[in-house]
């Protein structure tokens, strides 16, 4: 039977690892050095993989005849439920870093608490996800300390990075009524009571990079509601061009 709000967390669980796993593959061919070009490219799979399973999951939940491929290539922008964070442009390798710590400590203190999702289903590919997660937080908790505590310009660009990102980091734990609906049935799990423990691990790593967290409580918003900044469309026309294209052909 269709459960239309575990098919909305559904998308919006898949919609942020698939847009964010796009703007890691950006790198790919770019990175600073060969090591961490294949590592950010790894990542990228990781959380394209997720998405994969996830859009999976959201559309036989639908029970409307999508797939994972259909709901990844023919949804208009304004038909994605992912944070804004996530679909802003890559910027240079600390913007990229410093995101991908912000996202990744709330995507393992997520997977972890769906690892007991009463949907079999969706705790399976959070089990999957809490190894990826815990590896993506290491790395970019790592690189985050060495950017921080390194050179003057290192130091710059990556406190700079804190800054400009900040503000997209209340969006993560917003609960609205999709939210408390799937919590309250023990099929997901309430984003607004991850804050505290995310802030107490991403607040360690940052005084440890001697980084410095904005004194401001204005917070961007509206990428769960299908309303996005203009870079995811111009994202997803370079993302669903082929499939566009060529609708319903195979390799």
């Amino acid at each position: 039977m269709p459960n239309p709000a575990l098919f909305q967390y559904l998308l919006r669980l898949g919609d942020d690892r698939l847009v964010l796993g796009h703007r890691l593959s950006e790198w790919c061919g770019h990175g600073p050095i060969l090591e961490e070009d294949i590592a950010l490219a790894n990542m990228s799979l990781d959380l394209i993989g997720e998405a994969t399973l996830l859009l999976k999951l959201a559309g036989e939940t639908e029970a409307n005849g999508r797939s994972e491929d259909g709901l990844a290539y023919f949804r208009d922008s304004i038909d994605y439920r992912n944070v804004l964070m996530v679909e802003l442009p890559k910027g240079d390798f600390g913007f990229t870093i410093v995101r991908q710590l912000f996202f990744s400590v709330y995507s393992l203190l997520q997977m972890d608490a769906l690892t007991r999702s009463t949907n079999t289903d969706l705790a399976g590919i959070a089990a999957k996800a809490v190894k990826e997660s815990r590896y993506h937080v290491r790395h970019s908790a790592q690189w985050v300390i060495t950017l921080g505590d390194g050179t003057e310009e290192s130091h710059a660009r990556a406190q700079r990075a804190v800054d400009d990102l900040w503000r997209y980091t209340g969006e993560l734990f917003l609960a609205d009524d999709v939210d408390r609906e799937v919590a309250s049935a023990g099929l997901g799990v309430d984003p607004s009571t991850l804050a505290e423990r995310w802030q107490a691990e991403v607040g360690r790593v940052l005084e440890e990079a001697t980084l410095t967290i904005p004194k401001t409580n204005y917070m961007q918003r509206g990428g769960r509601d299908g309303k996005h900044t203009e870079h995811l469309g111009h994202m997803l026309a370079e993302m669903q061009i082929v499939a566009r294209s060529h609708p319903g052909a195979s390799w």
